[in-house]
């Protein structure tokens, strides 16, 4: 790779590196072209990329950006996984993946500027999707509605009932 190509990958990774909500190293030693397309392919349905890039250039265009924190574990082949979509179907598909995979090693990661190890990404990866979660705060939201017209409801309607009552008595006695 000459000096041109370095430039255009560093300034190219650096775009990238602004507008990422997760990124993700992991040491890939070990996997096969084949395991490595499939892996690919997964995160490409989970709008995520893998990249195998050279630490340091990695370094370099990591340098203004959250991605800096980083630095420390910048060592040996690594590869690196960037999403601007939903976090936790990238760490889902990267957890899945190491699960059958064991060549693959994820190392760190970083989500909004915090370092996040291995065990954070695994609980990251145990969330449910974003779709999930905001259908379950909906629920609740329509759920506390719902709970509120009940009790706005009660007074007329236990006034309604009493009343009722009353004029059944009235009924009988007559």
């Amino acid at each position: 790779m000459d000096r041109k190509e370095k430039e255009q990958v560093v300034k190219e990774l650096h775009d990238r590196l602004k507008a990422f909500n997760l990124a993700v190293l992991a040491e890939y030693s070990g996997l096969d072209v084949e395991r490595m397309t499939a892996l690919r392919r997964g995160l490409r349905n989970a709008s995520a990329e893998l990249r195998v890039v050279k630490n340091t250039l990695l370094r370099i265009a990591s340098e203004g950006t959250e991605f800096s924190i980083v630095h420390d574990y910048l060592k040996g082949p690594l590869a690196l996984v960037l999403t601007n979509g939903d976090p936790v179907e990238a760490a889902k598909v990267l957890s899945e993946f190491a699960k059958k995979n064991a060549e693959l090693n994820v190392k760190i990661g970083v989500l909004s500027g915090r370092l996040l190890t291995k065990e954070q990404l695994e609980a990251l990866a145990q969330l449910p999707s974003r779709e999930v979660l905001i259908g379950k705060l909906l629920s609740v939201m329509i759920a506390a509605q719902g709970s509120l017209v009940n009790v706005l409801s009660a007074v007329p309607r236990s006034f309604v009932q009493v009343l009722n009552a009353y004029r059944e008595k009235k009924e009988k006695l007559n």
